[in-house]
């Protein structure tokens, strides 16, 4: 029996989960409570004055023009990283969910990443951002109606449970890998409701 139980358990934790982040704020993108030094917000690094953001129940409706007045230079690398945290006993704790690459410009496009998924596959003017990438002010990323569905699929591992935050951090280095003082950095907070 105890064999039969163990297996049971074994089979169950490793089956896929949905889940699916509610919204805490209806603007989306909240400043980093503990960003890095700096570090400066969504709304100082891009003029979203053209982009429309509707929430309908679970779906966000979005569209038009963000124009970018991040203060970098055209030669600097970008990198990025996301990182969900999970609020327990008023701590912010990382989870084991991150992604981060070193080098973020040359993989914009890449039909295989997350932020094409959820984001660049809806920048109409692809060919001009993919040359500028996030890194000439004045570069307007337009883009075409589409809904999003804050949905995290297929994951392995623990289940999770409670209010959680995604802090996306984007880092220009210049031509020496010198970091600049600007970073963006922006949180996603919200609960975490396990889809059936």
């Amino acid at each position: 029996m105890r064999t039969l139980m163990l297996l049971f358990f074994g089979v169950t934790s490793s089956w896929a989960v949905d889940y699916e982040l509610m919204l805490e704020d209806p603007d989306i993108f909240a400043p980093c409570t503990d960003g890095p030094p700096g570090s400066i917000n969504a709304r100082q690094a891009v003029n979203l004055d053209d982009f429309v953001i509707e929430h309908e129940s679970d779906i966000l409706h979005l569209s038009g023009n963000a124009t970018l007045i991040w203060d970098v230079r055209p030669t600097d690398r970008i990198a990025a990283r996301v990182d969900l945290l999970h609020f327990n006993r008023g701590t912010w704790e990382p989870t084991i969910f991150s992604i981060s690459n070193q080098d973020f410009c040359p993989i914009m496009y890449d039909k295989n990443q997350y932020w094409y998924k959820y984001w660049t596959q809806y920048v109409s003017n692809q060919h001009e951002v993919a040359k500028k990438c996030l890194r000439e002010p004045g570069t307007v990323l337009e883009h075409e109606p589409f809904d999003l569905r804050l949905k995290i699929e297929n994951v392995h591992g623990p289940t999770l449970r409670g209010r959680h935050k995604m802090v996306i951090k984007l880092h220009a280095f210049d031509e020496k890998n010198i970091p600049r003082p600007n970073s963006i950095c922006v949180e996603i907070r919200g609960e975490l409701l396990k889809l059936k």
